[in-house]
């Protein structure tokens, strides 16, 4: 639903253009001054209907503000004596266009018409002309498998859940789905549900009306109608509450919604991407997670692998960094010696590409010289002996730690028998897995 601020201090012309374009299927607020106008702006509106002369300050410098700030909201500027040369002023200020009062209704609808169309193909055009930032970096089997599953979904208009580790990548696999597809020219809009406080999730997705809560001094949008056309990626919706897994269900199945404190139903058109790090199969289980949202969100699942299974990507990756964090810090591009590569190929990289990135960017920075060896990035790791090679791997704490309690059950136990029992096994399956840890079974029986 598009919307549109009026910025006009005469309350008949407020009220009377607020129920018009209501009416006609604008999400419609107004401004008295310019003052409360430029507060109402910290909220993004898709049009401005903007009066030139105010009592205390003129509307013109108004708009040279939304123009520098906000050139995506289109500016549609009213008066009912103005001169030519304020007309041409405002053009040149960055107006779409100049309405004279008594606003016609009907040439107001064209414009904004006209004012949604222009914006679209000007938001198009710059997309076309500023290559993609970001690019799904490394040419390993699990990465050309990940582009190939983008691709194909990307042309699509269903649902995709992308699973992964914390970063891996997953909002940058959301964003190749959308570039990639039909509603590529329409807003991409990113909500990490585990950010938001459980008592805001709803109002952040859905938005709220005037005196919803306390705090609620004016209606606003939430993200789904943002999205309106484009793509909602929702990171971390593992961490949804119960309440909003069931309202967005509901958004899900039926494509509408009422805002917090709300009775005016809200249809939108929106294609949602979801991601999670959490084992949701296993949150459904345990009835922390609802079956059926699963289902609607799960319509093309795409898992993103940790950078630990792909160690071939990372020369790739650390020359896509170096190349990025030299623009970024206006410095010269410096050199990883091989010995440095294969320090960086052995490591784990808990934390995936997002470690990567960051160790790289301290590296480029805290080195001196033009080169970076194994020893700095040695010592640049969390610690000395970090690399994958030098850390105990999980495995086998987990098999020394297996090899204790079945140790302390049979010494306090005294059988196999009642040890098994203990530990909630059969006697058959203690013995295959005291087998399996490279025990004789027999040396510790009493």
């Amino acid at each position: 639903m598009p919307s549109v601020l009026i910025v006009d201090d005469e309350a008949n012309i407020r009220k009377s253009l607020e129920g018009a374009l209501g009416r006609e299927g604008f999400q419609a607020d107004s401004a008295a001054s310019v003052a409360e106008g430029r507060t109402k702006l910290r909220d993004a509106y898709d049009f401005v209907l903007l009066d030139v002369w105010f009592p205390e300050e003129s509307g013109l410098d108004l708009l040279a503000e939304i123009t520098a700030g906000s050139p995506e909201t289109a500016v549609i500027m009213m008066s009912g004596h103005s001169t030519i040369d304020v007309a041409v002023k405002a053009t040149k200020l960055g107006a779409f266009d100049f309405l004279e009062k008594p606003i016609s209704l009907e040439r107001l609808l064209v414009l904004l018409r006209n004012a949604s169309t222009t914006l679209a193909l000007r938001n198009e055009n710059s997309r076309l002309r500023q290559p993609w930032m970001h690019p799904i970096v490394g040419a390993s089997p699990a990465v050309q498998k990940l582009l190939r599953e983008v691709q194909l979904a990307g042309q699509s208009a269903a649902r995709v859940l992308i699973q992964g580790e914390n970063g891996t990548g997953k909002e940058l696999v959301a964003r190749a789905l959308h570039a990639s597809g039909a509603r590529r020219e329409r807003p991409f809009v990113a909500v990490n549900c585990s950010a938001i406080p459980e008592e805001l999730i709803e109002s952040e997705l859905f938005g709220h009306e005037r005196g919803a809560f306390t705090g609620a001094t004016q209606a606003r949008r939430g993200r789904f109608e943002e999205a309106h056309g484009g793509t909602l990626f929702l990171d971390e919706v593992g961490d949804l509450s119960p309440r909003a897994q069931t309202k967005l269900l509901r958004v899900l199945e039926e494509a509408e919604f009422f805002r917090v404190g709300g009775n005016r139903t809200i249809r939108v058109d929106v294609r949602v991407i979801a991601a999670t790090n959490r084992d949701l199969a296993e949150r459904i289980q345990s009835n922390q997670f609802r079956e059926d949202l699963y289902f609607r969100l799960a319509v093309i699942p795409i898992t993103v692998p940790p950078l630990r299974q792909r160690p071939e990507d990372i020369p790739l990756l650390l020359e896509h960094f170096a190349t990025q964090i030299a623009k970024e810090t206006n410095g010269k591009q410096k050199r990883f010696t091989p010995s440095a590569l294969d320090t960086l190929r052995r490591y784990s990289f808990p934390g995936n590409v997002r470690e990567l990135r960051n160790l790289v960017e301290r590296l480029i920075i805290m080195t001196p010289g033009t080169s970076v060896d194994h020893e700095q990035v040695h010592a640049a790791l969390p610690r000395a002996e970090g690399t994958v090679a030098e850390r105990p791997r999980l495995s086998e704490a987990v098999r020394e730690f297996e090899k204790k309690q079945i140790e302390a059950a049979i010494l306090a136990e005294g059988t196999m028998t009642k040890a098994a029992s203990r530990l909630g096994l059969e006697r058959s399956h203690l013995y295959k897995k005291m087998k399996r840890l490279g025990w004789r079974p027999e040396s510790l029986e009493p």
